[in-house]
């Protein structure tokens, strides 16, 4: 049971993951490494293919304001939903891409009449590249079916960032404003008749909103922003992975769905 209850808590921390077959001491001394051999320390002068070190910062990462002005740059010449999921995936300016297995940008169809804006992607997302595919994306796809709608046919799912958070962390505030940019370019370009919110993160980051969901939940909001030409309707709702910890809100959060259905 103690071996249980460590790997429990492990897992609760965020090690979802292993990254060896056997445990190593990492406050050893550096030529104590369990094998005898010593480890190599990396420096600058050792490049990778590209002519950087590859565990350098970026400049752009190492600046956030840096790093959403280019951002908002390449958004603004992205014309098209193709060309904004490459610009994604080419950008270096959030650190997070470099813990981060896969850029997560986006599933559902684009043509849809609700656009959903999670958090960031999670374990299950950074394996797949599929935003809400574990658990929580099963509770959402249960929650949309429950008033008629399917993310194959009526629902369109992105993030407020494109790549995971080390140990399922939240994205920081100064991540969010990195990735801001495309996320409003994302939601001009599909042009959802309702934007769902889904979590504090995406309606902080959104809607400059810092009160609680409970508090922002059950109305509906203009969201507006440099792409759009007219505001869209948008519903604020509890996170899926945070129903999933506390399902008696579930009750409240079918409440945000009956409202969503009445609006479309």
């Amino acid at each position: 049971m103690a071996t249980y209850a460590l790997l429990k808590w492990q897992v609760e921390m965020g090690a979802d993951e292993a990254i060896g077959n056997e445990s190593r001491n990492y406050f050893a001394a550096p030529s104590l490494r369990a094998t005898g051999e010593a480890i190599q320390p990396v420096h600058e002068k050792e490049l990778d293919r590209h002519g950087s070190s590859s565990l350098a910062m970026t400049k752009l990462q190492a600046s956030p304001a840096l790093a959403a002005g280019s951002a908002r740059e390449m958004a603004d010449k992205a014309a098209t939903l193709a060309e904004l999921e490459a610009a994604v995936r080419a950008f270096d300016g959030c650190a997070l891409k470099k813990t981060a297995s896969k850029t997560v940008f986006a599933d559902g169809n684009p043509n849809a009449a609700v656009m959903v804006i999670g958090e960031a992607p999670g374990a299950q997302e950074d394996m797949q590249g599929i935003p809400f595919c574990g658990p929580s994306g099963a509770l959402l796809d249960k929650m949309l079916a429950a008033i008629g709608l399917s993310r194959a046919e009526q629902v369109y799912i992105s993030n407020t960032v494109f790549w995971r958070p080390p140990g399922n962390r939240q994205p920081s505030v100064e991540e969010t404003a990195i990735c801001l940019p495309f996320v409003e370019k994302h939601i001009a370009l599909i042009q959802p008749k309702l934007l769902l919110l889904a979590g504090g993160t995406a309606a902080s980051s959104l809607l400059s909103r810092t009160e609680s969901i409970s508090r922002l939940r059950g109305k509906a909001y203009p969201y507006q922003n440099a792409y759009l030409t007219q505001p869209i309707q948008t519903i604020i709702t509890y996170h899926p992975s945070y129903l999933l910890r506390q399902p008696a809100q579930k009750r409240l959060a079918w409440q945000d769905m009956l409202m969503i259905q009445s609006l479309i």
